[in-house]
């Protein structure tokens, strides 16, 4: 009733193996073969049940499904979910980007960080459950979603359709280190409406783009005032605001009549998005007081991702701390995560932890060292089996 080490071998060729296959995210672009996440599904499917676990499938768009496998237990214990997306991000500026590379102690290739290395690894845990003849009180999932790189589509229809578990972890690339909250994400648009005329008679038009300056300027103060009289969450810090895309006008001759500015606002668990618009209204009309000819608006949500606040006391935190120590032989290094993940849409309490750095992923040079792998592929085995009353 024991188990064995993970075997290097066989994590890289599975990491080697799904890096091979593209699965970049459409994004707004129509999907088709490489840039969706069917053929990723595909090959998951298949090694789950060459592994003997009953698999599902379920389309949240043509070509983009979530897919899972079940280990099951006895019936006497808690289901634990291994989660991963299958989509990564795009590979311009990457020409190798998948044909993976093993040499050195890592893996590279687009996905080896993010976060096609955990799949790897949970692959492993399955192996080495059946190879110690452990058999489970509770049920082991497995999960491939679609599209955390862009809207989130499969992880907000896992948390309405299923299956359904009590502790999830994520293996996104943390260092080893256990995250169990992080700030959620609000994108949208401000948009100024002028007039057009010619640019040799200004006076007759209203300028957009001038006025949308006027709204840089009344929210340029906006994430100063976050980090010095914002909330503070413990692990997650202050709220952070930015505004990173402008679009305006067509061409130098003419007086725009449009301005397009995207913003992103990423927001503390508890911090309302609803609030957060109110704010910016109030913001817009504060200055169209100064300037009567303003029209000014913000869209609804172009992206909007929850923030995580998973308790440390969570059985399942404890599970991964103690786990964790024992593996590495260094106190668990427990943080929030830096970025928005599908942690928040699973429907149970949900932690991340996983193999690599964050650095690297999204690089043209992203990779995972084998040693992290194996060692994440331990902390995930001894962490379902404390919880689920088997440490």
């Amino acid at each position: 009733m024991t188990h064995g080490a993970p075997r290097a071998e066989r994590l890289t060729a599975d990491l080697a193996r799904m890096v091979a296959i593209p699965s970049v995210n459409p994004f707004a672009e129509p999907p088709g073969p490489g840039h969706r996440e069917e053929e990723m599904a595909q090959d998951l499917v298949a090694h789950l049940d060459a592994l003997g676990l009953e698999t599902g499938r379920r389309d949240v768009a043509p070509g983009r499904p979530n897919v899972w496998g079940r280990l099951r237990g006895t019936g006497q214990g808690p289901t634990v979910l291994l989660a991963a997306h299958l989509d990564t991000v795009g590979t311009e500026g990457y020409p190798d980007a998948h044909a993976p590379r093993i040499a050195e102690g890592r893996v590279t290739g687009r996905g080896a960080c993010d976060m096609k290395a955990a799949i790897a690894c949970y692959l492993e845990v399955v192996r080495l459950l059946q190879e110690g003849d452990r058999h489970l009180p509770g049920d082991l999932l497995i999960a491939g979603l679609c599209d955390e790189e862009d809207q989130m589509i499969g992880s907000r229809d896992w948390g309405s359709h299923g299956p359904a578990a009590d502790f999830a972890i994520v293996g996104e690339p943390t260092g080893l280190a256990i995250c169990p909250a992080h700030k959620g994400q609000l994108c949208t648009v401000i948009r100024t409406e002028g007039v057009a005329t010619h640019s040799s008679r200004p006076e007759l038009g209203v300028n957009a783009v001038e006025h949308m300056a006027q709204v840089i300027v009344a929210f340029a103060d906006l994430d100063a005032a976050l980090q010095s009289d914002g909330p503070a969450h413990p692990l997650c810090g202050h709220g952070r605001f930015s505004m990173n895309v402008i679009r305006g006008g067509t061409i130098a001759s003419a007086i725009p009549a449009t301005c397009a500015l995207e913003v992103d606002r990423r927001f503390l668990p508890g911090e309302s998005p609803e609030a957060i618009l109110a704010d910016y209204e109030a913001r817009l009309e504060a200055l169209s007081d100064r300037l009567p000819d303003l029209r000014a608006t913000v869209s609804a949500p172009t992206l909007l991702s929850g923030a995580l606040d998973t308790p440390q006391t969570s059985p399942l935190v404890q599970a991964l701390v103690h786990a964790t120590a024992a593996v590495t032989g260094s106190p668990a290094r427990v943080g929030a995560f830096p970025g928005a993940t599908d942690a928040p849409n699973l429907g149970c309490p949900a932690v991340i932890c996983g193999p690599g750095h964050l650095e690297q992923a999204h690089s043209c040079d992203e990779w995972v060292a084998v040693e992290q792998m194996e060692k994440a592929t331990q902390i995930y085995l001894a962490s379902i089996l404390d919880l689920m009353g088997q440490s």
